[in-house]
């Protein structure tokens, strides 16, 4: 719901080229829009349906976490570093999307964090700094509504049933509210700055797991 709320105009936008289908103008950029976004989803799709299960059981070791979060931290300096800023959401390729959805699939494997590998792949490719945040953003949304109607689904139809308290509605509100805060403050920041401060977090964060666990 915070991207919903933060990229609306770009949601409106591929909501219209749903008319562009209608009339089969299919050369207009609001379609391939959409196309963009179905080419990116399509490979966490397809892998997720075959390995979720084995992953989320096999692959919650703290030090695979902080591997991830280093090897990760590392991986998007150098992109940013070495990645040009000549292409946008509406220059890049659908060869671009699926390579951007490929590497969405390493998000599965706890701390490799979805945005930060996407966009990192996406500064590779070219893409700019902002609209390397823009299309991951815009990418995470059916990814996530998909995820999370498969847990919903377990929860509810699983032996032990799980119904909603007040403090997992409180806790969705406050996450909504910093996710709105934490996309605004990414978008402002990437216009200006580089990635920099993300790669310092992620390898804090992932020192600190090592010598913790």
């Amino acid at each position: 719901f915070s991207v919903l709320l933060y990229f609306r105009n770009d949601l409106l936008m591929m909501i219209h080229g749903l008319v562009d289908f209608k009339k089969k103008n299919y050369s207009s950029y609001r379609i391939s829009m959409i196309l963009k976004i179905v080419f990116a989803t399509l490979p966490i799709v397809i892998v997720g349906a075959i390995a979720h299960s084995y992953i989320s059981e096999n692959f919650r070791s703290p030090k695979l976490i902080a591997t991830t979060l280093i090897i990760g931290g590392i991986l998007l300096y150098f992109a940013d570093k070495i990645g040009k800023n000549e292409k946008s959401f509406k220059t890049m390729t659908y060869r671009d999307a699926f390579l951007i959805g490929c590497a969405q699939i390493l998000a599965m494997i706890p701390g490799v964090s979805r945005s930060g590998i996407t966009m990192t792949m996406a500064r590779f490719l070219g893409l700019s700094r902002t609209e390397s945040a823009r299309f991951s953003m815009l990418m995470s949304i059916p990814t996530i509504l998909m995820a999370g109607g498969l847990g919903f689904l377990i929860c509810f139809t699983s032996e032990e049933a799980f119904y909603p308290e007040k403090t997992l509605l409180f806790g969705l509100i406050t996450a909504f509210i910093f996710g709105v805060i934490a996309i605004y403050f990414l978008m402002k920041w990437l216009k200006t700055s580089s990635f920099i401060i993300f790669t310092i977090y992620r390898l804090i964060l992932g020192g600190i797991i090592f010598i913790v666990f």
